[in-house]
């Protein structure tokens, strides 16, 4: 089973230092019917304007990945931690037990990114941070696996059983991505221009995957991020 979601339908802020659009019911945007996928809560795609950002603020219980697309992503929380990323590059954050952060565009240009959220696959983890910095060269015309459950092999791993990985597929070049029996994906069509499954997607767009094998056709250099997991989790 596949089904696409139109970005257009989407839910959308604007708040003047913040442009987001919500995968997911999120702040003001509250749809009953689209609370999560599975064990996914959160996918909100972030434009912040220079010298803008969120201040420093709580989470808990919570798996929390952050996907730079464009521009640069400053984190600091009460761990003491403190790093900018760029374009491609990762960050991950369990929020345990509880963990204040902040993360900002220190930047002069926009930053965009996907925050992703995840449920735990139990409460109560002590609080961690990391990061990777990921050669963007590593997931042209090829699956990159960025993120894993604990038992995976992803260099960044987090605790639910859950896979993300991104592609770079070039203008003509096709790709597959098998979801297997028993599991589910959630894509997202970042930058680009692409049929898929017969099903045209531009960029912001997304899809649900329910144990079947899709088959990406790229109009246009494109890129792509998919989070996979066990079917309907919670």
């Amino acid at each position: 089973m596949i089904r696409k979601i139109d970005s257009k339908t989407m839910g959308k802020s604007n708040l003047g230092w913040l442009n987001s659009t919500f995968h997911f019911s999120f702040a003001e945007y509250f749809n009953p019917t689209n609370i999560n996928f599975g064990v996914l809560r959160v996918i909100n795609d972030d434009l912040i304007i220079p010298h803008e950002g969120f201040d420093t603020h709580p989470h808990q219980d919570m798996e929390i990945v952050s996907y730079v697309i464009a521009g640069e992503l400053t984190h600091a929380d009460s761990m003491g931690n403190k790093r900018t990323l760029k374009r491609g590059q990762v960050q991950y954050m369990s929020a345990g037990t509880g963990v204040f952060h902040s993360e900002h565009n220190l930047s002069d240009e926009t930053l965009r990114l996907l925050q992703i959220w995840i449920f735990p696959d139990k409460k109560g983890y002590q609080p961690n941070y990391g990061d990777y910095l990921f050669d963007w060269d590593l997931r042209k015309n090829n699956w990159l696996n960025i993120v894993s459950g604990k038992n995976g092999d992803a260099p960044i791993k987090i605790n639910q059983d859950v896979n993300i990985y991104v592609l770079e597929l070039e203008k003509d070049m096709e790709e597959k991505f098998e979801v297997e029996k028993g599991r589910q994906a959630y894509l997202v069509q970042i930058e680009g221009e692409a049929n898929i499954n017969e099903e045209h997607l531009n960029a912001r767009d997304a899809m649900e995957i329910k144990e079947e094998t899709i088959s990406i056709k790229a109009i246009e250099t494109s890129h792509y991020l998919v989070i996979e997991m066990r079917k309907d989790g919670i």
